[in-house]
C-alpha cells in the first residue's frame, strides 16, 4: 500500500478475458470490486502537444493493420517474429512496439506470432480496485505454506520423488514444480538425475521479459477530475513511450509502466533513474507544477532482478510456440508441471496460472488414484 486504503499491485492489476477468467467469481466471492474496462484508453501526448482525431485514428490503421499482418502470419503457419510482419516504417511504429511490449513483456523481434495469436483474449480487461495481488492473498489464505524455505534439489528415487529444501527434504510420489521458466532454466534447483533436454529446451524457448510499475505517491493531485488524468507520453527525442495514469480510482497516486529491453534497461538503472524518468514525462505533458506534488514515498518494480521469478511473464520466441505443451509435460509420470508459461492460452496471466495448476492436480489425481 502507498497509503491506507490506497493498495498498489507490484503485478497482476487486469482480469484479463474477464468472462473466462475464474478470479472473477473467486472476487465476487471475497466482496472486491472492478471496473469493467475493456481497454486502457489513454489520450496520446506527442511532441510537446495533445493528438487530434486524425492523428488517433492513424494511430488505430496502423493497430488494426498490424494486428491483421500477425494473424495471417500465423494463419499461414509462419512462426516468425512480430517484427517480420508489422510496419516498422508507420510515424507511429513506436507507439505501437511500446504497448506490444506491455502486453507480452518482451519486444517485437523477441516474440513469436503464433504464440501471440494463441493467446485467448476476450476483449474484457477489468482491473481490480482493491488490488489483485490482495485478491489472490485473500483466496488463499487457508494454504498451509512453509516459507523461507527454498528449495534446492528436486531428486527422483526408486519410490517417487525427494525435494531438498534449506529446511529439510521432503518425500512423497510426486511433485508439482511451478517456478517460472527463468528459474528453471537458470540451474538455480538442481534436478537429479538432470533435466532431460527437450524440458530445458522448453524453459529457455519460453523466457520470461520485464513489466515493470513505477508509482510516486503525490500530496495532492491536482487533475482530479479532470479527462486528462492520462496519458501516453511521446517526447521528440524518445525511442520508447511511456503511459501514465494520475489518481486512478481516487487513490493518490502515479503510475507508469515499461517493458521489454527498455524496462529491463531501466530496472538496471536502478529506482531514483525510473522515478526521475517517470517525473519528467509528467512535467512534459503536464507542466513543471506537477512535480511540486511528488513525495518521496515511491513503489517501483525490479522484476528481472527478483530471485525468485527472475522476470514478469513469459513469451515464446520465434518459432517455439509448441514449447508451452513441452513445457506442460511431467517427467517420468512423477514430477509435474504449472505455472503462466505452461498456459496454451492464458500465458502470461494469473488466471492462466490458476487454469494450469488446476489441470496438472488433476493429472495427479489421475495418477494416484483419487478425486479429480
Amino acid at each position: 500500500e502507498f497509503a491506507q486504503g490506497q493498495p498498489f499491485d507490484l503485478g497482476c492489476h487486469w482480469m484479463h478475458s474477464a468472462s473466462l477468467n475464474p478470479f472473477v467469481a473467486i472476487a465476487d466471492q471475497h466482496g472486491f470490486s472492478y471496473r469493467k474496462d475493456n481497454e486502457w484508453n489513454q489520450p496520446i501526448h506527442n511532441a510537446g502537444s495533445w493528438i487530434g482525431e486524425d492523428e488517433r485514428a492513424a494511430v488505430q490503421a496502423l493497430s488494426e493493420a498490424n494486428d491483421k499482418a500477425i494473424a495471417a502470419a500465423a494463419a499461414q503457419g509462419r512462426d516468425c517474429a512480430v517484427a517480420d510482419v508489422v510496419d516498422l516504417e508507420d510515424p507511429w511504429a513506436a507507439f505501437h512496439a511500446y504497448w506490444f511490449s506491455l502486453g507480452v513483456s518482451r519486444d517485437i523481434d523477441q516474440s513469436g506470432v503464433v504464440d501471440v495469436c494463441a493467446y485467448n483474449d476476450t476483449n474484457e480487461n477489468w482491473p481490480v480496485t482493491e488490488g489483485y495481488g490482495a485478491l489472490v492473498a485473500a483466496w488463499a489464505a487457508d494454504v498451509p505454506v512453509t516459507l523461507n524455505a527454498p528449495v534446492k534439489r528436486i531428486r527422483l528415487t526408486a519410490g517417487g520423488v525427494e525435494v531438498v529444501t534449506s529446511q529439510g527434504t521432503i518425500k512423497g510420489r510426486t511433485a508439482l514444480v511451478t517456478v517460472s521458466s527463468n528459474v528453471l532454466s537458470s540451474g538455480r534447483i538442481i534436478f537429479e538425475p538432470g533435466l532431460p533436454d527437450w524440458k530445458s529446451n522448453a524453459a529457455r524457448k519460453l523466457p520470461l521479459g520485464v513489466h515493470n510499475r513505477i508509482g510516486v505517491m503525490l500530496d495532492d493531485n491536482p487533475l482530479a477530475g479532470s479527462d486528462r488524468e492520462n496519458a501516453t507520453v511521446m517526447l521528440e527525442d524518445d525511442e520508447v513511450p511511456l503511459a501514465l495514469e494520475v489518481g486512478p480510482y481516487g487513490y493518490s497516486y502515479v503510475v507508469g509502466v515499461t517493458g521489454g529491453r527498455f524496462g529491463s534497461w531501466l530496472e538496471r538503472a536502478g529506482q531514483q533513474a525510473s522515478v526521475e524518468y517517470l517525473v519528467e514525462r509528467m512535467k512534459a505533458v503536464w507542466g513543471n507544477d506537477i512535480a511540486k506534488h511528488v513525495t518521496d514515498r515511491v513503489i517501483v518494480t525490479a522484476w528481472e532482478g527478483d530471485p525468485w521469478t527472475l522476470g514478469s511473464y513469459s513469451a515464446a520466441t520465434p518459432g517455439n510456440a509448441h514449447q508451452r505443451a513441452e513445457l506442460a509435460r511431467p517427467i517420468d509420470g512423477r514430477i509435474f508441471f504449472a505455472g503462466e508459461a505452461t498456459s496454451s492460452e492464458f500465458f502470461s496471466t494469473c488466471h492462466g496460472a490458476y487454469l494450469t495448476g488446476i489441470r496438472a492436480a488433476n493429472e495427479i489425481a489421475e495418477l494416484l488414484g483419487g478425486n479429480r
